[in-house]
């Protein structure tokens, strides 16, 4: 990965080249990627730019270039020699008491490298939002009464179009039938589950692919429940392939989880398990988590069985890895935001459950119980809170 930064140094200030360089070969060994100079003109062209601040006296120089560097964000990196840090304050003042956004990247190399992937990941995730058409099928299940979208939120401050399509359209598109099968429907198949209700759930999948593709979706929500009487069989399998190829999925016709989903994914470049808690043991801080579906690229285990609340068609019962996870849901107007991290104990197989089944150690169990983000939530593989606190600051 390349980052590219701009340097700014005073012409009467001495520079200590060879302390310049090292502070920027640390950085990039602590970070894994390649700092790349560019000039300031190509500062606003670039996706990601920090700016070194070499030497004091370097204001003046920042302001003659302001028009270019309020373009986006002024990410300030600053190494201690110079006068380098206390530029830095004077310019980062001067941007915060107008409105802009700006930091000081400051400290040892692993801090910085840090918080310069982790503000990369936030930028990157912003841009990709702003213009992504996103799908929502049939609208929200009737007991979603606190997850109703904010279109005009997520249009305003995210860049995302809404787009509405009516179960009818899908209905018709699964009685057209057919799919194209890959790596992901042979994965499946080969588990052996019956081949009736596989056909059925990959008609489903074929559907909802169809309609994305007709619609230019990057992602897609669906009312599921409504084709448990219409069609008797499930949207969890669709979902399963979907999220697996790439287009985030997500049920019941949720649309703030979606779009949680979508967030969590672009900051984690991991899978994502929609889910719902079950359980809080409050002495161990142990908690229980499960859905019908989650990617079908996600588990390193699973099997086939039927949707749970209604019996029928099938769904993944899935073994995540025991490890780090990151959980996250955003709020149906973007008002809030909750973000933690936590460890995956165990795979669970409870009967009375949905079908995929977590018991995780996370401490903030308050939250659940006087001050949740409705009822679904995101869970990822790795630790992404700083990352996910990042970019709800800047959106």
């Amino acid at each position: 990965m390349k980052i590219n930064y701009v340097e700014l140094k005073s012409p009467i200030t001495p520079i200590n080249q060879d302390h310049s360089k090292t502070f920027l070969s640390d950085i990039e060994s602590a970070g894994g990627f390649h700092l790349v100079k560019n000039e300031i003109s190509n500062f606003s062209q670039s996706d990601f730019c920090v700016i070194f601040i070499m030497t004091g006296g370097t204001e003046g120089i920042f302001l003659e270039n302001f028009e270019i560097f309020s373009s986006k964000p002024c990410y300030l990196l600053a190494s201690g020699e110079s006068n380098s840090l206390a530029a830095s304050m004077e310019i980062l003042s001067y941007l915060k008491n107008r409105g802009y956004r700006g930091e000081i990247l400051h400290g040892d190399a692993k801090r910085i490298a840090e918080r310069i992937n982790s503000l990369y990941r936030t930028e990157k995730t912003l841009r990709k939002l702003n213009g992504m058409r996103i799908g929502t099928i049939g609208g929200s299940s009737e007991w979603l009464i606190d997850s109703e979208p904010d279109e005009e939120a997520f249009r305003n401050l995210l860049g995302i179009e809404m787009v509405h399509i009516s179960m009818e359209e899908l209905l018709t598109e699964i009685q057209t039938g057919g799919y194209t099968p890959n790596e992901w429907t042979e994965k499946l198949l080969s588990l052996g589950y019956d081949k009736k209700e596989m056909e059925k759930s990959f008609n489903v999948y074929g559907a909802v692919k169809r309609i994305v593709e007709k619609y230019n979706l990057s992602a897609v929500t669906v009312r599921c429940f409504d084709l448990l009487t219409t069609v008797h069989t499930t949207g969890c399998l669709a979902l399963a392939i979907l999220n697996a190829e790439g287009v985030y999925a997500g049920c019941e016709g949720d649309m703030p989880s979606l779009v949680s989903m979508i967030i969590l994914g672009e900051i984690s470049q991991k899978p994502v398990f929609m889910c719902n808690l079950n359980r809080i043991d409050t002495e161990k801080n142990e908690l229980i988590f499960a859905h019908c579906t989650l990617p079908a690229n996600m588990p390193y285990k699973m099997d086939l069985t039927t949707h749970y609340e209604s019996g029928i068609g099938a769904a993944i019962a899935g073994s995540i890895p025991e490890d780090d996870f990151t959980i996250f849901k955003i709020s149906n107007d973007l008002s809030n935001c909750f973000a933690a991290e936590g460890r995956i104990l165990e795979n669970r197989r409870d009967p009375n459950l949905c079908r995929t089944q977590i018991k995780v150690s996370l401490s903030h169990y308050e939250y659940f119980l006087t001050n949740p983000i409705a009822n679904h939530h995101l869970i990822c593989l790795g630790r992404h809170q700083k990352a996910l606190e990042d970019f709800y600051r800047n959106i």
